[in-house]
């Protein structure tokens, strides 16, 4: 049993735990825009070759009774000699006025959606006027974030785990940020930040930056306010910019690390992420310097729709990952490694998601293999591996969707995530196997350092990759098949296929139970890892007896477990299979987790059962519907067939 000392802090401390002083001063570095094809973002209106955003100042106030932040953003332009405007993405935003950096107002326009693509929100049109010296190249832009802005879930009290005070928090990836910060929101376009937030007293804010301090009450006799301030000297992908707020508590995990959570779970969240001080060492040893100085994380409330997000220094994570037994903690090491791969060098469209999430993936299992042994990163590759197989095999080896370069036109919200997860991680896997680890670990440690906090493309990496790790090989360059992993569909003839004995215990238990229904027995089952746990549930036949899903259940105790993979599982086999006695458990969980990769499933299961559990799902939706952040809303109400004003 492993233990870690957990040290509580008051608000002045755990700020004062990541403070600007930590990092060395240094001179903003301007990213370059890249111009080739593969570079090009269609999902932003800027025009960055004529004037691009380089710097973002935010002024803002958090204002939980109006839902919405307010108050103003100050942008550092770089434009061409005979640029006369500057373009930004905006998705709902309320614009006040629009001045220079001397306080003249500058004329400006908010233009149409696109018809074609309403997601993409509607363009914010600048004039620059006679910006001619240093001093004037800014605009500053006073405005609100508007109703609903979907990057932004405001929380009612009832909502957290204390249930006393309210929380928010953002989620800006993909192009969610232009609903509350008006800047050029492309991942091509890097940027620099700096923010001061005030918040109604005792709330904490928490951003992706370096705390700059304490925080300051707000000078205002009638305030009950503070103010907070970050800085992020970084230049990084504009999604990357992050807030939360609610009542938080800091529990320091090392010299780099530590965690925020509300008090009711703080102690958990230490316990479970006491393996992270390991896990960055592990990330430096294996591909460099870590240039971000603190790795803190926030334990966000359930309503989080994602596992984690990567946002620099202070990676959000949902609430159940936490399995009391830290089985779960490869979340942590894919957040982590997303320090080297797709924070440090991000993919400059969405098209090229698995420069983010593929390499990223790959970067997780090694390090996953430093902490936790070889045994569980090769399970977790052999998960992987089958989560593309199954793609492959459901959408066809010859579907566009397969391909990890996405294919044109795509929303970034509709990626396929084995195509760009999955596939990508099998690939690299296959690339270190043929031309050995010491030499590709060796090349992509020069990768990220030659790249970093650049944007990079598909022919950006295998142009270097040629370069610098084939060099003139003819034979090691046709064994690797490059351009088919990448631009081509299903899965190359060369892929690293995972050790067949990896799950030795689970698929020996799954061909027993296909064969007669034998069961492993409770003390054998208790003993696997969680990974063998999830691969026999997910070889679980799709049609299931109320009598097999009793017994499965008793035997195995599926519904007690406290790994919430698992008992997602559980749910989802019972769900599909009309299982009554399951009911409530999936009606208390789908009311308490936002995660969309349970949510989205579990109500898939049961619409899809028809007369049996669509009144279910109904029911169900209508009452938590509220709860969940826009993402998963966005795809529950498409399986359910949820539409505005119902309910």
């Amino acid at each position: 049993m492993r233990f870690t000392t957990i040290a509580l802090a008051s608000t002045a401390a755990l700020l004062a735990a990541c403070t600007a002083d930590e990092l060395p001063d240094q001179e903003r570095v301007v990213a370059p825009i890249l111009t080739s094809e593969q570079a090009f973002d269609e999902f932003t209106y800027a025009r960055p070759l004529e004037a691009r955003v380089t710097h973002v100042a935010l002024d803002l106030d958090l204002d939980f009774e109006g839902q919405r932040v307010e108050g103003t953003a100050t942008l550092d332009v770089q434009a061409a000699e005979d640029a006369t405007e500057i373009v930004l993405d905006s998705n709902g935003l309320m614009i006040g006025g629009v001045t220079d950096g001397l306080g003249n107002e500058l004329e400006f326009t908010v233009g149409e959606a696109d018809p074609d693509n309403a997601e993409k929100g509607e363009p914010i049109t600048v004039q620059l006027g006679q910006m001619t010296g240093p001093e004037l190249q800014q605009i500053v832009i006073s405005y609100a974030s508007g109703p609903e802005a979907e990057a932004l879930q405001w929380l009612s009290p009832e909502q957290t785990a204390g249930g006393e005070h309210p929380f928010v928090f953002s989620q800006g990836q993909a192009i969610l940020n232009r609903t509350w910060i008006p800047t050029q929101d492309s991942p091509g376009i890097r940027q620099t930040w700096e923010a001061r937030i005030t918040a109604p007293e005792p709330l904490t804010v928490v951003m992706s930056g370096i705390s700059r301090g304490d925080p300051e009450p707000v000078e205002d006799a009638d305030s009950d306010r503070r103010a907070f301030e970050f800085v992020m000297d970084n230049s990084v992908p504009p999604y990357l910019i992050a807030i939360a707020a609610g009542n938080l508590e800091f529990a320091e995990l090392g010299p780099r690390s530590g965690v925020y959570a509300e008090p009711e779970m703080i102690e958990a969240a230490a316990e479970e992420l006491g393996d992270t001080e390991e896990l960055i060492d592990a990330g430096i040893e294996l591909f460099g310097e870590y240039r971000w100085g603190r790795y803190d994380m926030i334990i966000l409330p359930p309503a989080f729709p994602y596992g984690g997000m990567e946002n620099p220094v202070m990676t959000f994570l949902t609430p159940t990952f936490i399995a009391g037994d830290r089985s779960n903690n490869g979340l942590i090491a894919h957040e982590l490694a997303h320090s080297w791969s797709g924070n440090l060098t991000t993919y400059a469209s969405w098209r090229d998601g698995w420069l983010n999430e593929g390499v990223t993936s790959y970067i997780e299992n090694r390090i996953s293999e430093e902490v936790y042994g070889e045994q569980r990163a090769e399970q977790e590759y052999a998960l992987s591996y089958a989560s593309l197989e199954e793609a492959v095999e459901g959408a066809g080896a010859d579907a566009p969707t397969t391909a990890m370069r996405t294919p044109d036109g795509t929303s970034p919200f509709d990626t396929v995530g084995p195509a760009i997860y999955d596939k990508g991680t099998v690939f690299l896997r296959t690339v270190e196997n043929i031309v050995g680890r010491d030499e590709f670990d060796a090349w992509l440690t020069a990768w990220f350092d030659n790249h970093a906090f650049q944007p990079v493309t598909s022919e950006m990496f295998l142009a270097d990759m040629r370069e610098n790790l084939i060099g003139d090989n003819a034979e090691l360059e046709e064994q690797l098949m490059l351009d088919e992993w990448v631009y081509g569909t299903g899965i190359p003839e060369n892929a690293l296929a995972p050790d067949a004995a990896a799950f030795a215990d689970a698929d020996a238990a799954a061909e027993a139970y296909a064969a007669d229904g034998t069961l492993p027995e409770a003390s054998a089952w208790e003993g696997w890892t969680a990974a063998s746990q999830r691969r026999f549930l997910e070889t679980l036949p799709e049609t299931m007896s109320d009598e097999q899903l009793a017994t499965l259940n008793e035997t195995l105790g599926l519904s007690e477990s406290g790994n919430n993979e698992v008992l997602f599982l559980w749910l989802e086999a019972a769900l599909r299979n009309e299982y009554d006695p399951a009911v409530d458990q999936a009606r208390s969980f789908l009311a308490t987790v936002g995660r969309n990769k349970f949510v989205a499933p579990l109500f898939r299961a049961m619409w899809e059962t028809g007369d049996w559990g669509q009144p279910i799902a109904t029911d169900l939706y209508a009452r938590t519907r509220g709860g969940y952040h826009s993402y998963t809303r966005g795809n529950v109400d498409e399986i359910v067939g949820y539409e505005a004003g119902e309910g």
